[in-house]
């Protein structure tokens, strides 16, 4: 099983690019589904779980082109309608398919989902939308059936009992085909919502309140092949700017959305570390010997903190002068990286859904496991600043969401290498 060793101790300084968003890619290569024109997307990453979508939809019958960051699909002549569990179980991403499937086919049969073992994600708030739109769905053998109403999928009110991106995803997509308006409340906001909305938009969706928790569309009755470039991944971005915070030095990072993290750079501010920021770049000071202060955070769907970066800032706490409350409202089982950075002399109480992290004067080098993709990416950060050698185990979750970290990360003085 492959693992990182990572040398503490190093400084970071020089330019890191920052990639196409996983969470908008996936999503948007779903997207494709809905045309029967060739459909591309630029500045998609190279990833695992871009390649475990590229995969179900071949399986599907469409054709799929993936080479230098440039995704290709032709969907015009889909042969089946069902993503399969030994495709659907890597990576829950996968049911974005079946708003797709539904609107553009009238029937869809999809596993239920696997993916991060990071607590409850239920797809009930997929079901129930789809529902609204006159879909008819029953679950057997662990198989979503779905079925479309006589002359296809209807306008319908939808409101979400819960803020869910991927239902919100799923919806938008279906209702874009369906007969009539339909009319989204308590949608999600993130900016993966609203890259996968100007996509529809330029497809020949008409969709309006995108960035709101209001969201209409009015369907159309075809929508046409396009070329979209996928908005830069905010959590990629964060995670490298909590590296270099952690770490001390200077480094900028390129083709980034500093407008999209605002909640990072607000307390990242706070604890002492230097923001400079423009339209596509965002640039990390810190002098080595300053000290950082611990702050408080809570996750909150977006435009809150984000979930995706709570193991990374509590990394950071690890090595603040003070204590920080860190916060969990998304996800009830998110803490599992916190045994492991324990292990590494990290001072942290949990109670309930909060944890306390309590800085400590160094952490120290250890063999620790990964849990889950941000949790992995929170330990290779610990090991940046260990005393010693970190070696980060089962890191296939890694290569789900973070495209060459390790060269990027030892282009700028790092030193990591990868092995079996």
């Amino acid at each position: 099983m492959d693992k990182i060793v990572i040398e503490g101790g190093h400084s970071l300084h020089g330019e890191i690019p920052i990639s196409g968003a996983k969470n908008a890619a996936l999503p948007l290569m779903c997207a494709g589904l809905l045309t029967d024109q060739t459909f591309t997307l630029n500045h998609v990453p190279d990833l695992r779980d871009i390649h475990s979508l590229n995969a179900l939809l071949e399986s599907l019958g469409a054709t799929v082109s993936y080479t230098d960051h440039v995704f290709k699909l032709d969907a015009s002549n889909i042969t089946n309608t069902t993503a399969d569990y030994e495709l659907v179980r890597k990576m829950r991403a996968s049911i974005l398919v079946l708003g797709p499937l539904l609107a553009r086919y009238g029937q869809a049969k999809v596993s239920l989902p696997g993916g991060c073992a990071i607590g409850t994600r239920p797809v009930d708030l997929h079901l129930s939308g789809l529902e609204a739109l006159g879909a008819k769905i029953t679950l057997e053998d662990g198989y979503i059936h779905a079925q479309a109403p006589k002359g296809g999928l209807k306008g319908g009110e939808v409101h979400f009992a819960k803020i869910s991106v991927g239902a919100t995803e799923n919806i938008m997509m279906a209702a874009s085909l369906a007969q009539g308006t339909s009319v989204l409340t308590n949608a999600a906001r993130e900016p993966e919502i609203i890259d996968l909305g100007e996509c529809l938009i330029a497809m020949g969706a008409k969709i309006n309140g995108l960035g709101t928790d209001t969201i209409t569309i009015e369907g159309v009755d075809h929508l046409n092949g396009v070329t979209h470039d996928v908005v830069a991944d905010r959590i990629e971005a964060g995670t490298y700017m909590i590296a270099a915070a952690m770490a001390g030095g200077h480094v900028t990072l390129t083709q980034a959305r500093a407008d999209h993290l605002h909640t990072l750079i607000t307390p990242m501010r706070r604890a002492g570390i230097d923001i400079d920021t423009d339209d596509t770049t965002i640039t990390i000071t810190r002098d080595p010997n300053k000290t950082i202060c611990a702050v408080d955070v809570m996750t909150e769907p977006y435009p809150g903190f984000p979930t995706d970066l709570q193991a990374q800032m509590m990394a950071m706490l690890t090595i603040a002068e003070g204590a920080g409350m860190v916060t969990e409202t998304i996800f009830e089982n998110r803490f599992m990286h916190v045994p492991e950075l324990m292990r590494m002399g990290a001072d942290i109480t949990i109670q309930q859904s909060s944890a306390l992290v309590r800085g400590v004067s160094k952490l120290k080098g250890a063999e620790v496991m990964a849990t889950d993709l941000r949790a992995s990416v929170s330990l290779v950060l610990a090991g940046l600043v260990a005393e010693g050698t970190t070696v980060v185990n089962r890191i296939y979750h890694l290569e789900r969401g973070y495209e060459n970290l390790v060269q990027k990360l030892n282009a700028c003085g790092a030193v990591l290498s990868k092995s079996k």
